[in-house]
């Protein structure tokens, strides 16, 4: 066991996912779990796995939730994981290899995620690094609504141990995360001072299957690969269609 190191974990009604989650980072000496609002079990599931939850109110979005998460670590080094994640047998070997020895602050991990039951080699998926190690202190998560990012001012080490990441399990979930990510990617947007309208959103949304499906070589992941590529077209077209709404609607909210 590494006892310096505290995994962290943000939940929402995860509990058909979480226990090949947290079982795949046993390892660790402190597993931290922020639920907000859980009705499935996933906060009993993870106590009982023995983490160390403590239950969120609100939801303030991605970053800062998971910011409230590394707030309550207490180990010397962080490890940021997902629900739908899990780490290799291979990651794990060299996550305790690194940190009985570390050369830099914070490390990258080889994530390979799977969409529809197929693990994607091409359509900027793979290869897909991501900052998840950390020393706890040395980074801060952006804050980011959706699609946040870990915050590193130094180096970055590599580890090569696969993240296994669960990400899309069948197309029910394709939609409700095209609803609730173009939601979230909206709002961040207008936060921004970002200006939407239909043609942006035609725009922005061939954009995004020319560059899954031609330019990341989707094509190579069959056809699954044509339908991810049409579900990030989809789901960049509902985000500048909803930021035009929501613009629309403030400014008629605010007019005489």
């Amino acid at each position: 066991m590494v006892t310096s190191l505290s995994v962290i974990v943000i939940t929402r009604n995860e509990a058909a996912r979480l226990r090949a989650c947290l079982e795949s980072v046993a390892f660790a000496g402190e597993v931290v779990v922020v639920d907000s609002g859980s009705s499935d079990g996933t906060r009993e599931l993870a106590q009982a796995l023995g983490a160390r939850v403590s239950a969120s109110g609100d939801w303030p979005g991605f970053g800062p939730q998971k910011n409230r998460a590394l707030d309550l670590a207490t180990g010397d080094w962080v490890l940021s994981i997902d629900a739908d994640e899990r780490v290799t047998p291979a990651l794990r070997e060299q996550i305790q290899s690194v940190l009985a020895d570390p050369k830099f602050d914070a490390y990258s991990v080889n994530r390979s995620s799977s969409y529809c039951g197929q693990f994607m080699r091409h359509s900027g998926w793979s290869p897909d690094r991501i900052v998840r190690l950390f020393r706890r202190g040395s980074a801060r998560f952006s804050d980011d609504l959706v699609h946040e990012a870990l915050q590193v001012p130094g180096p970055v080490g590599r580890l090569d141990g696969e993240l296994l990441h669960e990400s899309i399990a069948d197309f029910e979930v394709v939609l409700d995360k095209l609803n609730r990510y173009s939601t979230a990617g909206a709002h961040e947007l207008h936060r921004r001072g970002v200006k939407g309208s239909p043609g942006k959103a035609l725009g922005h949304g061939l954009w995004a299957f020319l560059r899954t499906y031609l330019f990341r070589r989707g094509f190579l992941d069959g056809r699954l690969g044509l339908a991810l590529a049409i579900s990030n077209a989809e789901g960049t077209y509902y985000r500048y269609v909803k930021l035009w709404l929501l613009q629309r609607r403030k400014l008629t909210d605010s007019a005489p």
